[in-house]
C-alpha cells in the first residue's frame, strides 16, 4: 500500500511582503538582531528601544515588520519551524532506508539547534510567566507533533514500524528533544554537538525501528516512494 503524508510547513508566518532590498535587509537585521539579543538576555527584557538599540536602523523601521515584540517573537518561532522542517524532509518525504534517512536528519537538526539553543532556551523559560509566548511555544512543538506522528503513522502502514498508537511517541520524543537541546546549547559554553546527536539518534531509531538498528547509520528497511 503506498502511503502519502504532506508535513504542514509553517501556517503562522506574516503574507509574504513584496518589498525587496533595503527594506528586506532591515528586516533580516531585526530578526537577526532579535536572535543575538536572546543568546543573552531573557524575553522579558527585550522592549522595543533595547533591541533596535542594537541595530543600524531606526526605532520606527521595527513598526513597518512587527507589531510588537511579542509578533517578533512568534516570527522567529516561525523562522525556526521552517528551517527545521527543511531539513526533516529526508526522513519526513523521501523514498529509501527509513533508518538512513532519520540519521541524517538527526544530524541535521542537532546542527539547526546547537546554532539556535539559546533562542530555544529563551522561548521556553519565557513560556513560564508570559501566556501569549506560551501559547506560540506549545503551537510550535504541536505542529512537530503533527508532522511526526503522520509520518510514523505512514511508516506503520508500509510495516516498517511496529504498531502504536503513533502520537504520544511523537510527543515524548519531541519533548525529549527540546529538553536536550535547550539545556546541552541554551547558554554558554554549549555542549558538544556530537554526543547529543548520538544520544537522541538511539533514542528515535530504537523507540520506532528497533534496537538492532541503533548503533547503525542504515538498516535493511526500505520505504517505497509514494504512487503519485
Amino acid at each position: 500500500m503506498s502511503v502519502q503524508i504532506s508535513p504542514q510547513r509553517p501556517h503562522t508566518a506574516p503574507e509574504p511582503r513584496q518589498k525587496v532590498g533595503k527594506s528586506e535587509r532591515t528586516r533580516a537585521e531585526i530578526v537577526d538582531a532579535a536572535f543575538e539579543f536572546l543568546w543573552s538576555r531573557p524575553f522579558r527584557e527585550m522592549t522595543v528601544n533595547s533591541l533596535m538599540a542594537s541595530t543600524t536602523v531606526s526605532r520606527p523601521a521595527f513598526y513597518q515588520y512587527f507589531r510588537d515584540v511579542h509578533e517578533l517573537m512568534e516570527t522567529l518561532l516561525v523562522t525556526l519551524e521552517g528551517e527545521i522542517l527543511e531539513i526533516a524532509d529526508p526522513w519526513l518525504l523521501h523514498a529509501g532506508d527509513p533508518v538512513a534517512l532519520l540519521d541524517e536528519t538527526l544530524g541535521e537538526l542537532v546542527r539547526v539547534c546547537y546554532h539556535r539553543g539559546p533562542f530555544l532556551r529563551a522561548v521556553s523559560d519565557a513560556a513560564t510567566a508570559d501566556t501569549r509566548v506560551e501559547v506560540a511555544w506549545n503551537e510550535f512543538l504541536g505542529r512537530f507533533d503533527d508532522v511526526v506522528s503522520a509520518r510514523i503513522a505512514a511508516d506503520q502502514e508500509l510495516e516498517l514500524i511496529p504498531p502504536f498508537e503513533p502520537r504520544p511517541v511523537a510527543f515524548a520524543l519531541n519533548r525529549l528533544d527540546a529538553y536536550t537541546f535547550i539545556q546541552a546549547f541554551g547558554q554558554r559554553p554549549r555542549s558538544r554537538p556530537e554526543p547529543v546527536r548520538q544520544a537522541i539518534r538511539r533514542l528515535w531509531i530504537s523507540s520506532l525501528y528497533g534496537q538492532q538498528w541503533a548503533a547503525s547509520q542504515g538498516s535493511t528497511l526500505y520505504r517505497e516512494k509514494p504512487a503519485d
